[in-house]
């Protein structure tokens, strides 16, 4: 399945598989192809106007999150994404100024194909604009309904609504939370405030006094910030911000901790955060 439809990933799977000696259990896992299926109640806002920026919260148990921001070049381009199953992507960047994120699209279709995170690393692997990311989203089948955000150098806006079964839509809305046209929400555990959130989201942008510091600011608390009741509970694990013309990546919490990563400075460090989704 890679081979027929991300072939330029094969190597770096394979490579993947040999540093590991993975045996077939590990090679099968590493493909995500039809993983088991996992929701993810996300918020993701696109700031199209000066500068740049891709915002989003990540809201998932933190019992089974990688919790790891990776700064990789592995096939010419170098990346800085946050991590899902070693090497998938739950948001990241390139260094030709292409940001993406994913939030669950909320309905219970299931379909044959890959985990949308490998999906998303396939993209900031190959892809330089959001034109081309969108192509790849169109034609690789991915097993669940989610909803991407795109933002590229040229200020290019999309966001791709998927759903397995159905045709490939394709917006330039700026935002995204986890429910697709029809309203529907399948999932109400984690989607519940889906359409208050996105709201939420529509009426900010919409106010001509809103700045990128102040909507940075109101991903950190309520409706967007989410609480979880203890480890396994959902809740929000980091806020995300890609600032597209400086090539550099913070990520947000509440307590005050951020952690910065840019291409310019690719340094390991290693951060203990006071997170809600910890709680």
């Amino acid at each position: 399945m890679l081979a027929t439809h991300m072939p330029e990933l094969v190597p770096t799977y394979d490579a993947l598989c040999t540093t590991l000696n993975a045996d077939e259990e590990m090679a099968s896992f590493l493909s995500l192809y039809n993983p088991p299926t996992f929701r993810a109640a996300c918020s993701q806002v696109i700031w199209a106007r000066e500068p740049l920026q891709l915002i989003r919260n990540y809201d998932f148990p933190a019992h089974l999150s990688d919790r790891q921001l990776l700064h990789s070049n592995w096939n010419g381009t170098r990346v800085i994404a946050m991590t899902d199953c070693l090497w998938g992507v739950l948001d990241g960047m390139n260094e030709h100024g292409l940001a993406l994120s994913l939030a669950y699209g909320g309905r219970e279709n299931r379909g044959e194909g890959f985990a949308i995170t490998l999906v998303l690393r396939y993209i900031l692997e190959f892809c330089k604009t959001s034109v081309e990311a969108v192509a790849v989203l169109q034609r690789v089948p991915i097993h669940m309904p989610y909803n991407i955000s795109l933002l590229d150098s040229l200020g290019d806006t999309r966001t791709v609504v998927i759903c397995p079964g159905e045709e490939v839509q394709v917006t330039q809305l700026p935002f995204a939370t986890n429910h697709q046209s029809d309203g529907v929400l399948e999932q109400l555990d984690t989607t519940a405030d889906s359409i208050l959130r996105e709201s939420y989201l529509a009426t900010r942008l919409a106010d001509r006094a809103q700045t990128d510091s102040g909507l940075l600011q109101l991903f950190m608390k309520p409706p967007l910030l989410r609480r979880a009741s203890n480890w396994k509970g959902w809740g929000t694990l980091y806020t995300a911000k890609y600032d597209i013309r400086n090539g550099v990546v913070e990520l947000h919490w509440p307590d005050g901790n951020v952690l910065k990563q840019s291409f310019s400075d690719p340094g390991e460090r290693t951060l203990k955060v006071t997170s809600p989704g910890f709680n």
